[in-house]
């Protein structure tokens, strides 16, 4: 008996590490290039350590058999693959709402490497992602990404079987929320895109001799950073509301998708 104490602590220690370094490898923020990964694994078994005696009670007892222990095993990483997958969905909202905005403004073409979506994107797309990660940071709102990680266990029991579908289910309700967030966030640059170009329209065919093209590109780029500088407060305003209500959905826990 005494023999097996070490295993099974090492067991428990494993396990709550599964799903707590599948979460960091995924949220967002903490699973940017910029961050070393042995800064990550660090992070992780930190928490794993700090929360392991709260939770020793729930966690199921070592397994007899290693296929056991391998599905248990998979079964914490893919739950923790979802609690990180779920805000970094909501998080792609301000990427959408920059290519959106890089689009109507003409800034298409101009991409540079985005930190937080680790990819080539638009310059409007890294500024926002940037910014987005930096308003999180600083108004503690990465504190119940975490905190949602250790409350998950109260839904996701360790040993139960994983609800895959309801999972997938959210997820996909995710993405669909995160798109629609992201065209609501660019919304007030499609109006004026679409009232400049109409008029523009009309005064090509009111004016056939002026050139348009010519004086109309560099009016774009003007009059969308005017509209960015006087809306971009407002946009990081809705987004950090949504994304604390999507947090505190996580903390309250989540029942079947409807």
């Amino acid at each position: 008996m005494p023999e097996a104490m070490p295993s099974a602590h090492l067991f428990a220690g494993l396990l709550v590490f599964a799903r707590v370094g599948a979460a960091i490898a995924v949220l967002p923020g903490f699973s940017s290039t910029y961050v070393p990964v042995r800064v990550r694994l660090l992070l992780a078994l930190a928490i794993s350590v700090l929360i392991l005696p709260a939770l020793a009670d729930t966690l199921p007892p070592l397994p007899d058999r290693p296929d056991a222990l391998l599905v248990l095993l998979l079964g914490e990483t893919l739950i923790g693959l979802f609690l990180g997958t779920v805000p970094r969905l909501l998080f792609s909202a301000l990427q959408v709402a920059g290519t959106f905005i890089a689009f109507l403004g003409g800034f298409a073409n101009a991409l540079t490497q985005d930190p937080i979506a680790d990819q080539q994107s638009s310059t409007i797309s890294g500024f926002f992602s940037t910014l987005g990660l930096v308003l999180v940071l600083a108004t503690d709102l990465h504190h119940l990404m975490l905190q949602a990680i250790v409350d998950s266990y109260g839904l996701f029991v360790p040993g139960a079987a994983v609800p895959s579908g309801d999972l997938a289910m959210v997820i996909a309700r995710s993405a669909a929320d995160g798109f629609a967030l992201g065209v609501q966030l660019a919304a007030p640059f499609v109006v004026i895109a679409l009232v400049y170009n109409v008029g523009l329209g009309l005064l090509g065919r009111l004016m056939p001799q002026l050139q348009v093209f010519f004086i109309a590109q560099s009016a774009q780029v003007g009059l969308q950073l005017w509209v960015m500088v006087l809306t971009i407060s407002g946009i990081m305003m809705v987004f950090l509301n949504r994304y604390a209500e999507v947090l505190g959905g996580m903390l309250g826990g989540w029942g079947p998708p409807a």
